[in-house]
């Protein structure tokens, strides 16, 4: 069995404007994912949405390999933030990958990772 992390970026700024339709419609996109998963037998170990970058709480290593440095906000700034993710167990790798690619499809942004 390998296990596989489904990172879920996207534009929060944007997000957050979108009408309640379009958050509706998402929320049936994840249902149904759900669904897809099951029926491939993949096993969700883990999922769930983000609290916005704002925050969140970065730490870097000291100077010298002293004390860390601790800001409060995302490690970088960018367009698009992780706002979500899954961890999925699977047997079958590319059957799981289908399935993330009809997701995105219907709208959804995804970074599909294998982990080692």
């Amino acid at each position: 069995m390998s296990r596989f992390l489904i990172l879920l970026p996207a534009p929060e700024a944007e997000w957050a404007e979108l009408p309640p339709e379009e958050h509706e419609k998402g929320m049936r996109s994840h249902e149904q994912f759900h669904r897809d998963l099951a029926a491939g037998q993949h096993e969700i170990v883990a999922a769930g949405p983000l609290e916005p970058s704002a925050h969140a709480v970065s730490m870097r290593p000291g100077e010298n390999g002293g004390k860390a440095l601790v800001t409060e906000g995302p490690f970088t700034e960018c367009v698009e933030q992780i706002v979500g993710f899954y961890l999925v167990d699977s047997d079958d790798g590319p059957g799981l990958r289908r399935i993330c690619e009809e997701f995105a499809g219907r709208g959804e942004h995804i970074e599909f990772r294998q982990m080692v």
